[in-house]
C-alpha cells in the first residue's frame, strides 16, 4: 500500500506540473504547425522552381517525360 501511495503522490505533483505549461503548449503548438506550413510552402515552391529548371535546361528529357505522362494518361482506364 504505502508504494502505492507514493505512486499517487509522484502522479498528482506531475499532473500539477503540467497543468500550467498546458497553455504554452497549445500556442507552441499553433506557431509551429504555422511555421512547417510555410516552411512547406517554401520547400513546394522551391521544388517546382527547380523541375520548371531542369526541364528548361533539358529539353529532351522533359519532352520525354511529357510523353511518357501522355501515354500513361492514354492508357489509364477508369
Amino acid at each position: 500500500m504505502r508504494d502505492g501511495e507514493q505512486r499517487d503522490q509522484r502522479q498528482a505533483g506531475r499532473d500539477a506540473r503540467d497543468l500550467p505549461d498546458a497553455g504554452e503548449n497549445v500556442a507552441d503548438a499553433q506557431e509551429s504547425d504555422a511555421a512547417r506550413r510555410r516552411r512547406r510552402a517554401q520547400f513546394l515552391r522551391e521544388l517546382h522552381e527547380a523541375k520548371q529548371l531542369r526541364d528548361r535546361v533539358q529539353p529532351r528529357r522533359a519532352r520525354a517525360a511529357r510523353m511518357r505522362q501522355q501515354m500513361r494518361m492514354r492508357t489509364f482506364r477508369w
